[in-house]
């Protein structure tokens, strides 16, 4: 194991209406991180929600980390309204930025973390000419657009090569999985490489909120 496993909630699962609270639920069940699916109609087929909301649960009092993924294009304003509404860390698509390397200094001087985005038919091979600057590497196990998809299997076979790589630069960034992440399967995926994990219905859908992100913990720990 490289780094510490962390959770990450995606709040395109919860319910809206209490979405304070639905937050506070899962952070106090056990997450570490809140993830933010911000989806423009353009880059994507479906429509989210923009900067106001990261700002809104800040004032809420959230204070955890929130993971921003940005499926939008372009994407550098959108960049500098998430970090100054409060966003820790944020990724982007190489195939939505003009100059990838700007817009991974732009994340840097504002002072968040960067991540570079890898949909299923992405190749790795773009990192090669910026792993050095990155702080994440968000692999897409499913296309991006929509909740609720069925996790890819080769995407495995992508994260044992990200993570390869990373090794190959003497980079230990966080690799993170995005895309059907559930109880079933994140231990498969833990072991191909992955450190970091998005659940969003296998978490906000279940019943037992606390029981579901204690049996993702119990096989990330096994």
């Amino acid at each position: 194991m490289y780094n510490k496993p962390i959770i990450a909630p995606s709040i395109l699962s919860a319910d809206f209406a209490k979405l304070g609270d639905e937050v506070n639920e899962v952070l106090a069940g056990g997450c570490q991180w809140v993830h933010f699916d911000v989806m423009d109609n353009h880059y994507v087929p479906n429509l989210t929600f923009g900067s106001m909301i990261c700002s809104a649960l800040r004032e809420h009092g959230i204070t955890a980390p929130i993971d921003v993924h940005l499926m939008v294009e372009p994407v550098d304003t959108m960049i500098e309204q998430f970090a100054k509404a409060g966003a820790t860390s944020i990724s982007f698509h190489p195939e939505a930025s003009k100059h990838i390397h700007r817009s991974i200094s732009l994340v840097k001087q504002l002072g968040c973390q960067v991540g570079l985005v890898l949909n299923p038919a992405t190749p790795i091979t773009i990192l090669e000419e910026c792993i050095e600057e990155l702080d994440m590497v968000l692999i897409m196990s499913v296309n991006p657009g929509f909740g609720g998809q069925s996790f890819i299997p080769s995407s495995l076979d992508k994260i044992k090569r990200v993570r390869e790589l990373a090794l190959k630069h003497d980079k230990n960034i966080r690799i993170s999985v995005d895309g059907g992440v559930n109880q079933n399967n994140i231990k498969q995926i833990q072991q191909a490489g992955a450190d970091t994990f998005v659940m969003g219905s296998a978490i906000f859908n279940q019943e037992n909120r606390k029981q579901a992100i204690e049996q993702a913990f119990l096989q990330l720990n096994d």
